[in-house]
């Protein structure tokens, strides 16, 4: 049984023709029916069958329809049309500050964002000092998340997040942020959670990350697949085609 099934996955957005100056004018519009809008297409056709333990990339330029795919997935998004299989708990690494209340204390924020992926009050009092060592931040662990830079969020958001193995991680760009030791050890533990048997899903763009992590990777353009394949012969042609 495949962990993630995508069966024939279309997303369509309606996207305003007007350029409206406030959400008065907006609702004012919409009111008398005098909105109009165009058909916009993030993704169409989608099949894809992710194996459990695979670390599957997805590739490609800004506005291919990678960051769609990965909520679709986790299931933020429903699409327009198709289906999306999802076998096993997912744990979800897509906007920074998802599920953090910035006005509270990061501690606050470890067991609000515990609970949002279930873990109970009990699991996360035995992990907290896990979670805080490995996010490395013992000295702002009481000061509102606010004030932290992005890169602190996604060490805080991180640290969470994997505090258990899932069935499925779902990674998007997280591991972009930060400095480079800390990636190193975000890479060290998904290959730990690899070794488990966790499946893995990223959006980077790193190819050298993709490279490093990968055994599967796809390549989205204009919203549509254009390969995919094993991790070498795919990144090869991407890099190609992105640099010509």
């Amino acid at each position: 049984m495949s962990a993630i099934s995508v069966k024939n996955v279309c997303m369509h957005y309606n996207m305003p023709k007007e350029r409206l100056s406030s959400m008065k004018e907006y609702f004012i519009k919409l009111a008398k029916g005098q909105l109009h809008y165009e058909k916009f297409i993030a993704l169409q056709d989608i099949n894809l069958e992710i194996n459990p333990g695979d670390v599957f990339g997805i590739v490609g330029l800004n506005g291919s329809g990678k960051s769609t795919l990965l909520k679709l997935i986790a299931g933020i998004l429903t699409p327009t049309r198709g289906t999306i299989a999802v076998n096993g708990t997912v744990a979800p690494l897509i906007e920074l500050g998802a599920g953090f209340d910035m006005e509270l204390t990061a501690r606050e924020n470890i067991y609000l964002n515990g609970s949002v992926l279930g873990y109970s009050k009990k699991m996360i009092d035995h992990h907290f000092d896990d979670i805080v060592a490995f996010s490395e931040m013992e000295a702002f662990i009481d000061v509102p998340m606010k004030n932290y830079s992005t890169g602190m969020v996604a060490r805080v958001g991180f640290a969470v997040a994997t505090l258990i193995k899932p069935d499925i991680l779902i990674v998007d760009e997280i591991l972009a942020v930060g400095d480079f030791k800390f990636q190193e050890k975000c890479e060290a533990r998904i290959k730990y959670m690899m070794s488990g048997g966790t499946t893995v899903v990223i959006v980077s763009h790193s190819i050298e990350q993709i490279g490093r992590l990968c055994n599967r990777v796809m390549w989205l353009e204009g919203g549509a697949v254009r390969m995919v394949g094993e991790v070498l012969d795919v990144c090869d042609k991407y890099i190609k085609y992105d640099v010509s």
